[in-house]
């Protein structure tokens, strides 16, 4: 900028954001014990997805997306008490994510998620129902389901 206009702005200083500590009270806040070490491995994984994963306009890693996996974390907590801490984070993470992504993504997501969280297994969800529903709408509207 000429000398002339650059007298009209004031310099500002900004910094990123530390994601592990603003996750780490959140999950504090939505009752988590292991908060701490929770937040550095989910923010490690969005790091190492966003590194990694194909580049697409519509996967976010940021601290939206961060924010909305530590509700839906809160959320199925306190649904399901007696579930490990990790389990839950790690549905929350999978339940956010898995629909935005590719499918050639998807093999290398999950092996992000076993390395961060080794020995532990999080069970798929039960939509049996859902499915048997879905096909008997398709059958009454006269289409083939899948």
């Amino acid at each position: 900028l000429p000398d002339n206009l650059k007298a009209l702005f004031r310099p500002v200083a900004m910094m990123v954001p530390d994601y592990a500590l603003i996750a780490e009270v959140m999950l504090f806040s939505e009752g988590f014990s292991q908060a701490r070490s929770l937040s550095r491995k989910m923010v490690r994984l969005y790091k190492l997805c966003s590194e990694q994963l194909s580049q697409q306009r519509h996967y976010d890693f940021g601290m939206r997306a961060v924010k909305s996996v530590l509700v839906m974390a809160g959320a199925l907590r306190r649904a399901s008490p007696g579930l490990e801490e990790a389990a839950v984070l790690i549905r929350a993470m999978l339940d956010a994510n898995v629909p935005k992504f590719l499918a050639m993504d998807l093999p290398l997501f999950h092996a992000i998620v076993r390395d961060l969280f080794p020995g532990l297994r999080v069970d798929n969800v039960d939509d049996d129902q859902l499915v048997g529903e879905l096909d008997l709408a398709l059958r009454r509207k006269g289409l083939q389901p899948l």
